[in-house]
């Protein structure tokens, strides 16, 4: 299947900005694009892709004064298959795990294990190993917080979010990804392009959409604890230990957001085709 995607996001600084955007497509899914995504500015500026330390795409720029509008819109190849479910995929000891998934095992900024390991072990100690313990968590996570985009708050932690029963996606990702990293199961962060694809549309404006991936049976596998059932259609932008690693947008300055809209829907094949010719 095909997915034509994009967003266009508009800033406003008092002065010229530093900042770092995580717009593009994860180089894992490079591949499948159909057509360019380049990012547009406007005004025009110099702009500068780099790797960050996590392996995702980052673009360097300075915002100027005043407006700035950036755009994208593209078409991503994808298989149409579900979120693979594995019920056999097992638990690695931690002596036994790879040492680059070790970081994935660690506190991090909103991320706070310490915070909740006694919690954790109390709910999830008597759980079986491996993905039955992954999916009580998403499960359990699923259904303590309630989604509300009115809640939202860029300071809230895992422990915030399991004390206060609200939040966003990000906040169900960051509980999920605490709680596994607290029962031994290395867990990180996803940020990326999710739309109504399969499912019946929400009246919620469209939003890039944050999930999370656990390291089970020497692989990484997909959960989605806001949603809590396969998805069709993710196409991923960033990884790294929680939402700090995987800002959309990192200001050096004041840049405050006026505009914002993504958008994430399938194709027909001759829409498809006729958008690549355009292209």
């Amino acid at each position: 299947m095909l997915i034509k995607t994009g967003y266009h996001i508009t800033f406003e600084t008092d002065a010229a900005t530093p900042m770092s955007l995580l717009l593009s497509v994860h180089p894992s899914r490079q591949g499948d694009l159909r057509s360019p995504e380049t990012i547009t500015f406007d005004p025009p500026i110099p702009q500068r892709q780099t790797l960050d330390a996590f392996g995702n795409v980052c673009t360097r720029i300075v915002a100027p004064s005043g407006r700035l509008s950036i755009a994208a819109d593209f078409l991503v190849a994808d298989s149409g298959l579900p979120d693979a479910v594995v019920p056999e995929a097992s638990q690695a000891p931690v002596d036994a795990l790879p040492d680059e998934v070790m970081v994935y095992l660690m506190a991090s900024r909103y991320c706070d294990t310490d915070n909740l390991c006694g919690i954790a072990w109390q709910l999830f100690g008597q759980t079986p190993e491996g993905w039955a313990r992954v999916q009580a968590i998403v499960d359990y996570v699923h259904a303590r917080i309630r989604f509300d985009y009115q809640r939202a708050d860029a300071t809230r932690t895992a422990s915030d979010g399991y004390h206060q029963q609200v939040g966003v996606c990000r906040d169900f990702a960051h509980l999920a990804i605490a709680f596994c990293r607290c029962m031994n199961i290395p867990a990180r962060y996803c940020t990326g392009y999710l739309g109504d694809i399969g499912v019946p549309p929400v009246p919620d404006p469209m939003d890039f959409s944050a999930w999370f991936e656990v390291y089970l049976g020497g692989r990484w596998y997909t959960f989605d604890a806001r949603h809590n059932t396969p998805r069709i259609g993710r196409i991923v932008m960033a990884r790294g230990r929680d939402a700090t690693d995987c800002a959309i947008s990192t200001s050096f300055g004041t840049a405050r957001l006026v505009r914002f809209e993504v958008h994430t829907d399938a194709v027909s094949d001759e829409t498809a085709v006729d958008l690549m010719r355009a292209a």
